[in-house]
């Protein structure tokens, strides 16, 4: 009996070290690899740099912009805001007071930065990962007004560099990088 469950065993071991190395080491290696050799930007982070080669975002994670002369990102609800490492949701329920109260929280600020008219809802509420680089271009052109006032910038002109930056894909709506936007919005100058 001892020498059939030994012999039985031999094989399960052998196949878990095997399977361990080949998925748990060799695959991802290998994807790595390919991912630097294919697309090193995007396996990268999809790094942006300033004029000095600093890094100042990513492309694909949302960052906050706080002062009145940048278009603002989505509220964010991944940590204390836009941290990487406690991406996600809120999980808040459309009937849980904590939402409620910091959406209301959110729309007296655009309110007192003279946001007018309804309110996009991406302006006022987080996305599921809390990292979103993007904005509806509805919310950006409601925020046209008080970049144009702040900067003293005509808001045809800034209404315009929010056309400019609205992308669209064959799935999903159209949407303007917030991050790339404010890089334009600098340009101006």
């Amino acid at each position: 009996m001892g020498k059939d469950l030994s012999s039985a065993l031999r094989p399960v071991i052998v196949m878990t070290i095997l399977f361990t190395a080949l998925l748990g080491i060799g695959y991802p290696l290998a994807m790595t690899g390919l991912g630097q050799l294919l697309f090193p930007a995007q396996a990268n982070g999809s790094l942006v740099r300033g004029s000095d080669g600093a890094v100042i975002g990513s492309g694909v994670v949302g960052q906050a912009f706080v002062t009145d002369r940048y278009f603002q990102t989505r509220p964010s609800a991944a940590g204390k805001g836009y941290d990487g490492l406690a991406s996600s949701g809120s999980n808040l329920g459309p009937t849980s007071r904590a939402l409620v109260d910091r959406v209301t929280g959110d729309v007296e600020r655009a309110r007192a930065q003279g946001v007018t008219g309804p309110l996009p809802a991406d302006l006022v509420t987080a996305s599921g990962s809390g990292l979103d680089p993007d904005l509806s271009p509805a919310s950006a052109q409601a925020q046209v007004a008080r970049i144009a006032r702040v900067r003293g910038i005509p808001s045809g002109r800034v209404r315009t560099l929010v056309v400019e930056h609205t992308e669209t894909s064959l799935f999903g709506d159209p949407h303007v990088n917030v991050l790339a936007l404010n890089r334009a919005l600098d340009a101006l100058r």
